[in-house]
């Protein structure tokens, strides 16, 4: 049986859905030798080919995986910088055969929560807007926050994109003196920048944005800025579940490390290990030459 090209790139861990129908439209995948477009339908037998390199299709598909990822402020979403700065994907462990999909995107400022998985069809369906993935954020805010801005965001604000709105706001307890009120503020789409574009659209400004869930899935609370940990089968199954995938059977994590002491320690010393290595790098790209 014939699938959709986009699917099928996806399932064999090279991207998401939503990335290959970018690489399709930019002529970089081939079906037998034919530059592709966006609607071709591939058979087992067809023979892919990404950037001109050979896709091997496995009539087994392994194991899904997924990544807890604790993303710092200054790293970017993407594979690759020309300014080579961090990205997200500079510290995960590498994976034969197949690469790690991005689970959404935060902005370079934004932190927190990051998700990554090789199962395509897990990715796509956890950003899919038709399965309504709630994502949570702890939101600090510059400015006077009244009532009827609170009744704005719940009710819904016009975009550039369309309207919007948060599904729920709690307003936390906060310093009568401070200039700063922290927000937790959840959602259920993943547009661009969307939480701090609503905040702007009422004239107040966004300080600092963290996501803590996505899903039914907090982030573990002793994780590390710049560190991962790969999920056990009983926390990748509630994801699975929840946008109506099935259960998985096998998996690389039987049981979930233990975030203890030894552990914090070494992975904080590899991020200290990666940082120093990465500014060092920087340095010698933007050396000036004599």
């Amino acid at each position: 049986m014939s699938e959709k090209l986009q699917k099928v790139l996806a399932n064999n861990g090279i991207g998401s859905r939503r990335e290959m129908e970018k690489w399709i439209e930019q002529g970089r995948i081939s079906v037998n030798g034919k530059v592709a477009t966006l609607g071709d339908r591939v058979e087992l037998t067809d023979q892919l080919r990404v950037d001109g390199n050979n896709i091997s299709r496995s009539k087994e598909k392994s194991p899904c995986r997924v990544l807890m990822y604790n993303k710092p402020e200054g790293e970017l979403c993407s594979r690759n910088d020309p300014e080579g700065r961090a990205t997200v994907f500079d510290r995960l462990p590498q994976i034969t055969g197949e690469r790690w999909i991005a689970v959404g995107r935060l902005d370079i400022n934004t932190s927190g929560l990051l998700l990554f998985t090789n199962d395509g069809e897990l990715a796509n369906r956890l950003m899919h807007p038709s399965h309504e993935v709630e994502r949570e954020y702890a939101v600090r805010i510059f400015g006077d926050v009244t009532p009827t801005i609170l009744r704005n965001l719940s009710k819904g604000v016009k975009l550039d994109d369309g309207i919007a709105k948060f599904n729920h706001i709690h307003v936390r307890p906060t310093d009568d003196e401070s200039v700063n009120q922290w927000f937790n503020v959840t959602l259920s789409e993943g547009r661009n920048r969307e939480v701090r574009r609503l905040w702007e659209s009422q004239g107040v400004q966004v300080s600092r944005l963290i996501r803590t869930r996505y899903g039914n899935l907090e982030m573990f609370k002793r994780l590390p800025q710049g560190a991962w940990i790969e999920l056990d089968l009983e926390n990748m199954n509630a994801l699975r579940k929840m946008v109506q995938l099935p259960a998985e059977t096998e998996t690389k994590v039987h049981t979930l490390d233990k975030l203890d002491h030894t552990k914090l320690s070494r992975m904080r010393r590899s991020v200290r290990k990666h940082k120093t290595n990465k500014v060092a790098q920087h340095r010698q790209r933007v050396k000036p030459k004599r």
